[in-house]
């Protein structure tokens, strides 16, 4: 292999790209493994071959039809990870409608910006889920709703919604339920589907991922058939899948680490997906890859750390493990060796990217040494082009640090009715600005460095501080609010807000976290608050974060809880 000596890598392959859009791949994939299984769901008791998933997705794809769902209509999915959430991702893929992916723990705040933002005619959702209530927060949003005829709401918050489906039998006033919507379909909705696998293109979008954005609210990744498709295929293909592989997924669905990385990259080599909870539970993971002889298992290194420190992990026989990957955050050396030797998995990989490149562009592979999978986040993925450059775009030495730059077919579309948004990540010549620092060897591997975006990576979930910033300002007490990360040996990092009151008024750490929770994902929520009078800036008045964030890493080091 050439050494290289600018940071510039192509990932190389002797296979060509998927042409084709994800309803005729599916259907291929299950003629071809009609009678082994595509899909296990423990918690619902749910166990299908592939014959039997078609037959389930084509059910509701002609009951959505039916409806009148048609391509190019955004249809969202709020609940945890379930066999509808499955059936939601196939089925709007095979009619054209474009899925929107609604992260459980979102609050009324964030679901009315998310539903208007892309315009959503329809949402699927989970009655509830631990301390949400889906259908409440609906109704919250859209009191229409009760007295609306079922699949005709006219909401003055929500002027695109009209159709609630909710999961489950019981009766909800203005709501059609999931079982009913898959009866609807008939003949003529089956010729329907049938003639659209011809009509529909690979590079059409299928799918809307919010992320947040550094400055404001988030904005919705829009990507196709053709770059998640792949990027599953990639997934699968880099930890050696066949159909007698079985993934554990504990990661959850709404993320492209699952509907990607875990539904699609099973689907694309006829192997089975394995949920063993609506939500990551330590206990559920270990269960389920014992009794369901997994060979693969996904999480954030949180995930990895609290099953190998659960205090039954010693009960359970995981020799059937052998891969899966690891992403999100970084993963210390120590941990990545105990995942290898104590949980089996000597093919474990480590994934990099971030969702608008759907979502890998970086990946290890087995043959990598531990020092290449701890201290690096491996090489472009095929089909793939990375560069890292300067603050004038200029390519770096190769052992220089630079933004880290992607170009290819895993590149989306852009954001969702935001074009200056998206022109400021993806440049005139088609490379996409990551906001990451990396520095690249001479082999092509990459180590991540830092962040230009103000990003907190908490347990794997991407937290923008401004995101959390403006939420607050909308508090009548605080005047000033500073946002950032702080490490946290368990979640790689916490949230801490530096806050400034108005005159007059009085707010304390508890008041603040109250205010928050049920209005913001609770991973947003500060963990740490500190009211301040000033912060720290330079002569030029420009607030330094990073003064800030060693203040707090020092108090928080010499802390007697430390």
């Amino acid at each position: 292999m050439a050494i290289l000596t600018h940071s510039y890598y192509c990932g190389a392959s002797d296979t060509q790209i998927i042409y084709q859009t994800i309803g005729n791949y599916f259907d291929r994939i299950c003629d071809k493994h009609a009678t082994e299984e595509a899909l296990v769901v423990r918690h619902q008791q749910v166990r299908w071959s592939y014959r039997q998933l078609q037959t389930e997705v084509n059910r509701l794809a002609t009951g959505l039809l039916a409806l009148g769902i048609a391509p190019g209509d955004r249809v969202g999915i709020w609940g945890a990870n379930s066999h509808e959430w499955v059936m939601v991702q196939y089925a709007t893929a095979k009619i054209g409608a474009i899925m929107v992916c609604i992260n459980p723990a979102y609050r009324v705040y964030e679901l009315e910006y998310a539903l208007n933002k892309v315009a959503c005619r329809a949402i699927v959702c989970a009655e509830r889920f631990k301390s949400s209530d889906y259908l409440g927060m609906l109704r919250e949003l859209a009191p229409e709703l009760p007295g609306s005829e079922p699949g005709r709401l006219c909401a003055a918050r929500l002027p695109h919604l009209q159709l609630v489906i909710r999961m489950g039998d019981a009766a909800s006033p203005g709501m059609l339920n999931f079982p009913r919507v898959c009866t609807l379909g008939g003949p003529v909705e089956a010729a329907r589907l049938e003639a659209l696998q011809c009509t529909l293109r690979p590079d059409d979008p299928i799918n809307i991922q919010f992320t947040s954005g550094t400055t404001g609210l988030p904005k919705g990744a829009t990507l196709t058939h053709c770059n998640i498709l792949n990027n599953g295929y990639l997934a699968g293909a880099g930890m050696g899948f066949t159909h007698a592989d079985r993934l554990c997924i504990p990661v959850p669905l709404y993320h492209c680490f699952g509907m990607v990385l875990g539904n699609l990259a099973c689907l694309a080599h006829g192997a089975t997906a394995v949920y063993p909870d609506a939500s990551f539970d330590a206990l559920a993971t270990l269960q389920a890859v014992e009794e369901e002889k997994c060979t693969a298992l996904h999480g954030v290194p949180t995930m990895f750390i609290s099953a190998l420190e659960h205090p039954r992990f010693a009960e359970f026989d995981l020799n059937s493990l052998r891969t899966g990957i690891m992403a999100g955050a970084p993963c210390p050396a120590e941990i990545m060796q105990r995942v290898i030797d104590d949980m089996h998995m000597p093919d474990i990989l480590i994934g990099y990217g971030q969702t608008e490149v759907s979502p890998l562009n970086h990946m290890t592979l087995p043959d990598d040494s531990l020092e290449k999978r701890t201290q690096s986040v491996g090489r472009a993925v095929p089909w793939v082009e990375i560069r890292i450059v300067d603050k004038q775009g200029i390519v770096v030495p190769i052992g220089e640090k630079g933004e880290i730059c992607t170009r290819g077919y895993s590149v989306m579309r852009g954001y969702w009715d935001d074009e200056e948004r998206t022109r400021e990540t993806i440049d005139a010549a088609g490379w996409l600005h990551s906001g990451d620092l990396g520095i690249m060897d001479s082999e092509g591997y990459v180590r991540v460095v830092g962040r230009i975006k103000d990003m907190v990576i908490r347990g794997g979930e991407n937290i923008y501080p401004r995101e959390i910033e403006e939420f607050l300002y909308t508090h009548p007490a605080i005047a000033e609010v500073q946002v950032f990360g702080v490490p946290d040996p368990k979640m790689g990092e916490e949230v801490c807000a530096w806050v400034q009151l108005r005159n007059g008024t009085s707010l304390t750490e508890e008041q603040l976290k109250a205010f928050c929770r049920d209005r913001i994902s609770h991973f947003k929520i500060p963990r740490y608050v500190r009211f301040v009078d000033e912060y720290p800036m330079t002569v030029t008045g420009k607030i330094q974060k990073f003064v800030m964030r060693d203040i707090m890493r020092e108090a928080l080091e010499n802390s007697p809880e430390n």
